[in-house]
């Protein structure tokens, strides 16, 4: 069972950036696939960007060109890098994983996953 801590969140302005970390720990990280989500209040849990083990990636309309995913296995670790924030991306940021055989397999679904970290907010605002 692997377990995931994301961090680097914060306050940031319109326009500025942020690069979030997930380590993950407790299980062979380069077998699983990655997500992130994010959500806010009130609001469902939604797709952010997801990174196949090979590290092939996809994203939701909404941060496509803005946002770019990426992991490192030697540091069993998952990034997301923000540019260009806005305060529609405010929210809590989760990663989650899911095992699978599959080098080039990924999911934008959240029933997808297995395992999910405890979150990191991000507030965009001036």
């Amino acid at each position: 069972q692997v377990q995931l801590v994301e961090s680097g969140g914060g306050l940031v302005q319109p326009g500025g950036s942020l690069r979030l970390s997930c380590a993950a720990s407790g299980g062979t990280f380069h077998r699983y696939f990655m997500g992130w989500f994010r959500q806010t209040p009130g609001k469902e849990r939604e797709f952010v960007a997801t990174i196949s083990r090979s590290g092939s990636t996809y994203y939701a309309d909404s941060v496509k060109g803005r946002f770019t995913g990426s992991r490192d296995n030697a540091k069993n670790t998952v990034y997301l890098q923000m540019n260009s924030l806005k305060p529609e991306d405010t929210a809590v940021y989760y990663c989650a994983a899911k095992q699978t055989y599959d080098d080039s397999y990924y999911s934008s679904g959240r029933y997808a996953y297995d395992y999910w970290g405890q979150g990191t907010r991000v507030t965009v605002s001036s």
